[in-house]
């Protein structure tokens, strides 16, 4: 169901966490190599868990009790790596040997898919509500 707003939201965090993530990288080392998502297993694998949790709740439209479960748990995973990158970037960049020389555009992504899932889940709420309501009247 393409035209429903949630859907939108859903796609547009698939992007942010699936297509933007393997372009933009999370951090410049002082050798001047990029440092991506898919160069540490562990990212690779939260990243994975929340592209597939996100592909997941935009085909099971249906079930919207569901979708925004699955929605709440990709919050939690993007919190996760958010955490995780911001861990390793002040772990790794405080102090004055530190491999990382400036942070990359890719640690900001986690955040926008987190704006983009709050707002899917807020639709979805709206829509429940609504169908509720329209069940109260028959």
């Amino acid at each position: 169901m393409i035209q429903r707003i949630q859907t939108v939201y859903l796609i547009l965090a698939f992007i942010a966490t699936s297509v933007l993530m393997l372009f933009f990288p999370l951090w410049t080392l002082k050798t001047g190599a990029l440092f991506y998502f898919n160069q540490d297993p562990i990212y690779t694998v939260i990243v994975g868990l929340s592209t597939m949790l996100t592909t997941i709740s935009i085909i099971s439209y249906k079930k919207r009790q569901n979708q925004f479960v699955m929605g709440r748990l990709n919050i939690i995973l993007n919190l996760i790596l958010l955490g995780l990158f911001v861990y390793r970037s002040l772990n790794l960049s405080g102090d004055t040997t530190s491999v990382v020389s400036e942070k990359g555009i890719g640690m900001f992504l986690p955040i926008v898919a987190i704006v983009l899932l709050v707002l899917a889940n807020k639709a979805i709420k709206k829509d429940e509500d609504l169908v509720k309501s329209v069940d109260r009247l028959r």
